[in-house]
Order: C-alpha cells, then structure tokens, then sequence
C-alpha cells in the first residue's frame, strides 16, 4: 500500500475547547473567562501544517524580459524576498502552453511550459533555486478541462469514430436541434457547444474553448494521473488542483432545477442549482486516485483542492473511503461579511464539521476574488491579516495582501479578462485583483521596463514593497511580524483551538501548545473597546499597529479602532 500523510489532530475536544460566555457591560467593556488548558503533548506535524503558502499569479509577480508579463525568471528574482517574508511555499498559477483563452486555465499542452514564461530548463532552474532557500514549490494542475486546441480534443471532435472521441463529453441535441439540457457555464450561457463538423454538442463548464475532459473515461484518468507524475517526478512539491468539484457530472444529464435564491445581477450561472454538473460522488474515487499516486513518492508531497463549497460539502474532499486532498481550500473569509459574531460562528462551525484528521486552511484572497483591502477598507484589512495568520491552520496568502494592494479599476479598453467580456456590467471581471505586484516607486512599479499587460494602481508610489521595507509601521512590516510570531509560537503554528466568541465589535480567539496559551482579540470596530480578561497576566506579544509589543495585562486589555493584538499569558 502507498504511504499515507499522518495527518495529526490539534483540534481541541470538548474538555478544553471552552471560554466562558464573554459580556459586554453597558461602558463598552468586553468580559471573557479563561479557558481550560491543555494538558496532552502535542504530535508531529508536516511542513505543510506548521508552514504558510504564497500565491504567485505569474503573469504579474515579475517580468525579467520587458514585455509587460511577468515569467519564471521574474519568479527567481523575487524568491530572496519570499525567503525572507517567512513564507514556506510558492504556488504558481498555470504556467503551460495554452491560447490563454482563460489565461492559462485552457491548457494545450500539460508537460511543458508556455514560452511566454520560459521553457522547461528555466522551470527546472526555479525549482532547484526554490529548494535551495528551504522552501517548496506547488503547481497548478487543471483536470477538469483542456484548450480546445489540445491535441486530445482535436482528435476527438474530428471525427465520431475517432478513438479519443470518449475523452469528452459529447451528446445530441434535443429532437429540435437545441442543447441537451438547461446547464449553464460558468461564464454565461449554455454549457454546450455545438460542433458543426461531427454533428454534436460538447459539454464545458467554463469557455467554449474550455471543453471538459470526460473522467468517467479510464484512459483520461491514466493520461491525467501521469500528468501529476510528470511534475512530481521534476521535484514539484505539490498541487492546487483547479475546479475539482466541477470534474464529473452526472449521466442522467437531467435539468438542473431553478435557484430559489438567485436575484438579477448575480452570476447568470447561479440561475440554476448546480445539482447534477458539481461534487458528483465519483469525484471523490478519483481524489482519492491522486492522492494515492502522490504518496508514493518520497517528502512531503501536498494536495490542495479548489471547491467553493459550502462547509459540510467541502468536508467529504479530505477523503471518504481513503484520504484525499491534504487541504480542501476553505474560502469562507473571503464570502463571509466581516462582522466578528460572523466570523466567530464560521470558526466554530468549521472546527466542529473537520473529520478527526482534517487540517483546517484559511485565505483572504486569490486572482478570481476581489482584493481583502477593496472589501473591508485599509486598515481592516490589517486585523484581517492577524486573524489569518493567528488562527488555527494553514495559511496562503495572495501576492500583494502583504503590502496591502486593492484592486485596481479597468478601462473598458483594457480589459483583458473572458468572464467580464461574456457578462459585461456585473462586475465579475477578474482583472482589478491581479493587476501587476508593486514593487517600488519607479517607472512600472519596478515590475516591467515597459508598458505592463493590466495596469498598475494608482497608489503604487506609496503602496510597494521597497516603501514598505523602510517604514516599521506599514502593512508588510506587520506580515513580516507575524510571520516571525508564528515562528516563535507553536502554540500559533500547530496549537490547539480554544472556542472563538464575539462579543460586540470584538472577536477573540485562544490557541495552546503544551501549557503555552495566546489570545488574540480583534477589534472589528472604529471605537475603542476594553477587554476585561479576569485573572488573566501576560504580556502583548504584537498590536496590528505595531507600537506596543511587551505592555504588560493585567485584567484587562484596551484596544483602539480597528487594532488586533497577540497576547501571551505565561505557562500554567
């Protein structure tokens, strides 16, 4: 049998996984108990448990040849400063050969690299260069669909008889000529494509030159797992694997019924419950597939899945009659309203639904949402950052998070991405989140010697790395500072969960390793609040303003507007 990931607990049961109810008298004073300590020794834990993930959108990290797109040149330039960030591993969005209808995410060729970003002895190179600096490197693994100019799908919609024709999913139309049934693709419109040369429609989730890849086919599966064998083989450390819940649908192909929720200026997608084209049950037997191909090799070798799902669907991608991903991807901080008493019951709710191995994951952002400093303003977006990087499970943050980018606005005429050109005027466009990384206050923000393929803020003179390393008080002197806190603290790494309360503007969470406890207190509000902590003594270890690291508490602890602080009591 393939070797398994131990995957420890470090979730806190029910006889330590308590703080008394907090209050909130009438003079704005938020009250809350101690909590039980924990007693047990904490396990092992993986490098991709204790560690934190950094997203790299290619495209726009660093372009090293000056044609206004970032590459993997660009992406070794750049990995000192990730070194020194503290983060552990990279993620890089699609970087194969592909007519990037979608970007990269219509791949034409899986075992090579587009030359826009270099060739194959230039990603060797960044990985060899990424191992050099102790860190890891994930790829991007797209199974749900291919380019329409694959040469698998060219193949298949040749002819009807050709022997590639089953690695798609092709249908007739109904007797009066229309789509099979009602699906919708994710982009607007229906989710089959005719095709005038062999007399059939095709299924595709996403673009029509996005055909999906018909997984219930054992040959797809064989030729997709030696994709992953390819990459693994070339020392990748791991996967993010794209749209997983989209990869099987189901045969009947009946309609999908109506969307009782769904109101005008939504995604037209959302018309539809998407009950028969998502988290199909055969998913989870190929999940499983490649998981147990990823542990025949030796190290540490991650699984991540994208399934924006809500909390008890995204529970069953850890695995049902095997394990599966090593981390489902958890977006609910970034669909969530950032109110405490929401993001408390949302803690809780997801510690409580994680199956006895499950690690829990956190993101604030990625390249199809918008930035976290656009949704929840500046300063917010600071607490936003203590809370990632404090509360329990693995973190993965957004390039440009940690120097506090917001999304850029778009001229009609530089648009640049499909969803916005299908479904004008909703906003959906993805271009405002993955404008190009401001690096300095020079000519393109130090990203490119020329003009750049999405355009840069207009803050980028002040919101950049290079501005941001010499001031002690900016946003990526504040990541670099809990970065280097979680370091120091297993009990903010690896500890256990103590119940997250909210009590008016105040979220307030506690985390213990061995006999060590922290508390962290966010205050979601522009008032200032007191926190009465009972007999609790410690020290603050960091404020999200970052000008009070060692005041003493004693009983009570005073937060202004918008502050989060770290506190660490003394052993028990």
């Amino acid at each position: 049998m393939p070797r398994s990931f131990s995957r420890p607990q470090g979730r806190a049961s029910s006889t330590y996984r308590q703080a008394a109810s907090a209050t909130l008298s009438g003079t704005g004073k938020v009250r809350a108990s101690p909590a039980v300590p924990l007693t047990r020794p904490a396990p092992e834990f993986a490098c991709w448990q204790r560690g934190i993930i950094y997203q790299i959108y290619p495209r726009s990290f660093q372009d090293s040849d000056g044609n206004g797109v970032g590459d993997l040149k660009g992406i070794v330039q750049r990995l000192d400063y990730l070194a020194d960030l503290g983060v552990d591993a990279i993620w890089v969005s699609p970087i194969y050969p592909s007519p990037m209808a979608d970007f990269g995410y219509d791949v034409s060729d899986y075992t090579d690299i587009h030359p826009l970003f270099g060739d194959l002895e230039c990603f060797d190179h960044l990985v060899a260069e990424v191992h050099r600096r102790g860190l890891k490197i994930i790829l991007d693994y797209v199974p749900n669909h291919t380019s329409d100019q694959h040469p698998w799908f060219l193949q298949s919609r040749s002819t009807r008889k050709n022997r590639k024709r089953d690695w798609y999913i092709w249908r007739d139309g109904k007797p009066n000529g229309g789509p099979p049934n009602n699906w919708i693709s994710e982009f607007g419109g229906s989710a089959w494509e005719w095709d005038e040369g062999s007399g059939q429609y095709y299924y595709r989730a996403f673009l029509k030159e996005q055909p999906d890849l018909n997984w219930r086919n054992p040959q797809v599966q064989t030729a997709m797992l030696a994709v992953l064998r390819f990459w693994l083989d070339r020392g990748v450390d791991g996967f993010r694997v794209d749209a997983i819940h989209h990869l099987i649908e189901a045969e009947h192909l009946r309609d999908n019924p109506r969307n009782p929720d769904w109101r005008p200026g939504n995604s037209p997608a959302r018309r539809l419950a998407r009950l028969y084209t998502m988290d199909q049950e055969e998913t989870y037997e190929v999940i499983e597939a490649m998981r147990e191909l990823a542990d025949t090799y030796a190290g540490e070798r991650l699984l991540i899945g994208e399934a924006s799902l809500p909390i008890q669907q995204l529970m069953r991608y850890y695995g049902v009659s095997a394990p599966g991903f090593h981390l489902p991807f958890n977006f609910h901080l970034i669909k969530s309203p950032w109110k405490p008493d929401v993001i408390a019951r949302l803690i809780e709710d997801y510690e409580g639904a994680l199956p006895r191995d499950g690690w829990p994951n956190w993101v604030l952002g990625n390249h199809d949402r918008p930035r976290v400093a656009t949704r929840i303003g500046a300063k917010q977006a600071r607490v936003a950052a203590m809370l990632l990087l404090t509360v329990r499970g693995t973190p993965t943050i957004y390039q440009g998070e940690e120097i506090g980018m917001a999304d850029v606005p778009i001229p009609p005429d530089r648009v640049q991405d499909p969803w916005e050109k299908n479904v004008p005027g909703l906003g959906l466009g993805r271009d405002p989140q993955r404008t190009p990384m401001q690096w300095e206050t020079g000519p393109h923000a130090g990203f490119t010697e020329s003009d750049p393929w999405l355009p840069l803020g207009s803050d980028y003179v002040d919101v950049n790395v290079r501005s941001q390393s010499y001031d002690p008080h900016s946003m990526l002197s504040l990541y670099r500072a809990l970065i280097r806190l979680r370091r120091a603290e297993p009990a903010l790494s690896v500890g256990a969960h103590i119940k997250a309360e909210a009590v008016g503007d105040v979220l307030l969470f506690r985390r213990q390793h061995g006999d060590r406890q922290v508390a962290v207190a966010l205050n979601f509000g522009r008032e200032r609040q007191e926190l009465v902590l009972g007999n609790v003594r410690g020290e603050v270890r960091l404020s999200t303003y970052l000008d009070r690291s060692g005041d003493a508490v004693a009983a009570a602890l005073r937060l202004r507007p918008n502050e989060g602080v770290v506190i660490a009591r003394p052993p028990v």
